[in-house]
């Protein structure tokens, strides 16, 4: 079996921008997808199988994993790709444990818990592929955004234990560090941030464009061509890795 074709694939945060655009790729390609987010209606216009679940709880991530593996069979491909951004963040002494508790609980707590489920099965079958998203901003803290920085570089830190301990069963684990893309969920911290400043949205996207050599930001499916890789059977030198997909940049 080769690329991901007839493989089983769960994929969280996949009824919009990277993770729809993951599920329609692995889905073109044979995979057999199931797509997890809060929002029906999103999900829905996927044309695809989905189950709503709140992966910021123990209990949404079992609800998941358990109607992937009733409708669809054992999950051989895990994309955590679900996340909180950073558009109601403050600067750290002006926000309160509250903002760090829910992007931990949703951006690291979800991937752990659903790593957790799925790993068993992977390691009784001897074949699996994690990948989770995480941001340049693991990497390079933004301002005003410690709870969403830390968040994505503790994932970093899970995606290399996994990497470690699976290994030895024929399961990788890597992570994709996206820049700014032209998403809904970057939109709403442009708004946030062109509010705040006095300034346009679009004036906002000028200035994140300006950070890449290109001249432009990353698209959803760029990023989803990398990931979809990653899933591929093919992929198997690849694991313990945190690649960017930031067209040259460090952001």
């Amino acid at each position: 079996m080769a690329g991901v074709e007839g493989r089983v694939a769960m994929i969280t945060g996949a009824g919009r921008g990277i993770g729809r655009a993951t599920a329609e790729t692995l889905a073109s390609r044979g995979a057999r997808v199931m797509c997890v987010a809060r929002s029906e209606q999103e999900l829905a216009d996927t044309g695809l199988d989905y189950a709503v679940a709140d992966l910021g709880t123990v209990e949404g991530c079992a609800k998941a994993v358990a109607d992937t593996e009733e409708r669809l069979g054992s999950i051989e491909i895990l994309i955590c790709n679900h996340g909180l951004g950073s558009a109601h963040e403050r600067v750290i002494w002006e926000q309160g444990p509250v903002v760090w508790d829910e992007m931990m609980r949703i951006n690291l707590d979800g991937p752990y818990h659903l790593s957790r489920l799925v790993l068993p099965q992977m390691v009784e079958r001897g074949y699996g592929r994690i990948v989770y998203t995480s941001s340049t901003a693991g990497l390079v803290a933004e301002y005003a955004g410690s709870a969403y920085s830390s968040s994505k570089s503790g994932l970093l830190g899970l995606m290399r234990s996994v990497a470690q301990d699976a290994g030895p069963h024929g399961i990788t684990s890597n992570a994709v560090l996206p820049g700014w893309v032209k998403t809904e969920m970057a939109d709403r911290s442009a708004r946030a941030d062109a509010k705040e400043r006095g300034i346009s949205p679009e004036q906002v996207w000028k200035e994140r464009a300006a950070l890449y050599p290109p001249g432009r930001v990353a698209t959803p499916q760029e990023v989803a061509e990398m990931i979809a890789f990653l899933a591929t059977e093919e992929a198997s030198g690849v694991s313990g890795e945190a690649i960017r997909v930031s067209l040259g940049s460090v952001w």
